[in-house]
This record gives C-alpha cells, structure tokens and sequence, in this order.
C-alpha cells in the first residue's frame, strides 16, 4: 500500500516540476527585463533582478527533488527523533519518507504559486496571489509536527 501512495507523491511532484518548467519556459519571452526577486509580507515587490531570474525556482525545485530522492532511498541515512531498532525499523523508515514525499509536494506548490504571482505581477503590477505564501507554513509546521507525534507513537 506504503508504495502506491509513494509512487503518487512521485508523479505528482514530477508533474508540478514539469509544469514549473513549462510554464516558465513558455512565458519566458513575454517577460519584461526586470521582475520580482523578492516581496514583502504585503506581496509587495522590494526587490527586481533580470528576467532571467525566472529560472531560479525551476532549477531550485529539480534540486530539491534530487535532493529528496537521495535522502527517500537511503532512509538509514537519516536522522530520527528516536532511536532505530529491528522493531521499530520499518515504521520509522515509512513515516520519515511519507513526511518527505509530503513535504516536497508542499514546497513545490509553494514554488508554483510563488512563480504564477511573480510572473503574473511582471505583466500586471495589479495581480494579486493566488494564495498567499504564509498559507503554506502552517500547514508544513503542522505536517512536521505530525510525524514527530507518529514517530514518538511508534517508537
């Protein structure tokens, strides 16, 4: 079951990497040569850099993945909340690559929504994000919390 969940998490976050990509690539020319590098709690650009700045999330998201899927095929590797026994091996392993798969699903929305809003502020300087990026903390901060609880339950 574990690995029907994890192999949706993979074509799910290869699906929102490639369409980071697309999306990028194809609206790339229509970029004006400065865009937002960075925005304020508001939303408010405060900073601008050149249009091909546009890349750096893609590129980022590719190194995350790998990142991601080094670390989820080498789960004795990590570094758990609790001590690793023959008996508690497994579940600890399960619970350390689903929070993972999780959290690059999440991360990677976060970047899609971070690209749509600075792309779509570069052609419009009235657009406003689709949702706001203080969205996805909680709700990371609540994931993390989540497997630290499940690994303390299966210890």
């Amino acid at each position: 079951m574990e690995t029907v969940i994890f192999t949706v998490f993979d074509v799910l976050n290869v699906v929102l990497i490639l369409f980071l990509w697309i999306y990028t690539l194809r609206i790339f020319k229509k970029l004006p040569e400065k865009v937002p590098t960075h925005f304020d709690l508001e939303g408010k650009p405060d900073h601008f850099g050149k249009k091909r700045f546009a890349f750096f999330l893609p590129v980022l998201a590719v190194i995350f993945y790998v990142i991601f899927f080094f670390i989820t095929r080498h789960p004795d590797t990590g570094n758990f909340p609790f001590e690793i026994t023959e008996a508690n091996e497994k579940m600890q392993f399960l619970i350390m690559v689903f929070l993972l798969k999780w959290l690059l699903f999440l991360v990677l929305l976060m970047f899609l929504n971070i690209q749509d809003y600075t792309i779509r502020y570069s052609l419009h300087s009235d657009s406003k994000a689709r949702v706001h990026i203080l969205l996805f903390i909680p709700f990371i901060f609540i994931s993390v919390m989540a497997a630290i609880i499940s690994a303390y339950i299966y210890k």
